[in-house]
């Protein structure tokens, strides 16, 4: 079973960059599918991006160009590295990961890692 752990997030001004990392203390990460989520307050929480165990990735529109979704296997980790960041991306990032289908619903989320873009 995976134990996955955010960090990474900060203050940041608009257009700069933060580097956000998943990392699981279970060392077994290399075999699952891993996405990022985030909950802006009053909000449902939104898938942002994914990496497949193979590496193979996917973005909500929103984020194409400006996000980068990536996985160190040697440290069962997976890293969103975001840059020419928004006020509207402001908010709490999680990270899940799943093998096989995408599921219906997880079973339960960390405690996240805040973002925070504002001047």
């Amino acid at each position: 079973q995976v134990h996955l752990v955010e960090s990474g997030g900060g203050l940041v001004q608009p257009g700069g960059s933060l580097k956000l990392s998943c990392a699981d203390s279970g060392n077994i990460l290399s075999l699952y599918a891993v996405g990022w989520f985030r909950q802006a307050p009053g909000n449902q929480r939104d898938w942002v991006a994914s990496i497949t165990s193979l590496g193979r990735t996917n973005y909500v529109d929103s984020v194409k160009g400006r996000f980068t979704i990536s996985r160190d296997y040697a440290k069962n980790t997976v890293y969103l590295e975001m840059t020419k960041l928004r006020p509207e991306d402001t908010a709490v990032y999680y990270c899940n990961a799943w093998s096989g289908s995408y599921p219906k619903t997880f079973d339960s989320w960390g405690q996240g890692t805040q973002v925070t873009v504002s001047s």
